[in-house]
């Protein structure tokens, strides 16, 4: 089943530096081929509840893969300089299959 890692900004950039460190890091590796990005910091429009500063939507095979890529290495490094540029929120949710009508 198809996972999803959902990333909300919820600030704008507070640190530049760190957010361009994060983006160098994140550019010295080829993407994870199981990863398709569906959102990448779009114009959003907030209906209910806070509006997000930036949103990202990530689709993964499975929730095993996106727990893999958020975990690798590679990935933990760049992380931690988008987590110090600015207040982030970051939810995996597992997919869903509508079940076929008889």
């Amino acid at each position: 089943m198809a996972a999803y890692v959902i990333i909300l900004r919820e600030e704008p950039v507070q640190d530049e530096a760190a957010m361009a460190e994060y983006l160098r890091l994140i550019s010295l590796n080829p993407p994870d081929p199981k990863l398709k990005v569906h959102v990448l910091y779009g114009p959003s429009e907030a209906v209910l509840g806070a509006h997000a500063d930036g949103v990202v939507v990530l689709e993964f095979p499975t929730m095993e893969d996106a727990k893999a890529w958020y975990n690798s290495p590679e990935y933990t490094k760049a992380r931690a300089h988008r987590h110090k540029s600015a207040k982030h929120r970051e939810i995996f949710v597992e997919g869903f299959s509508m079940p076929a009508h008889p």
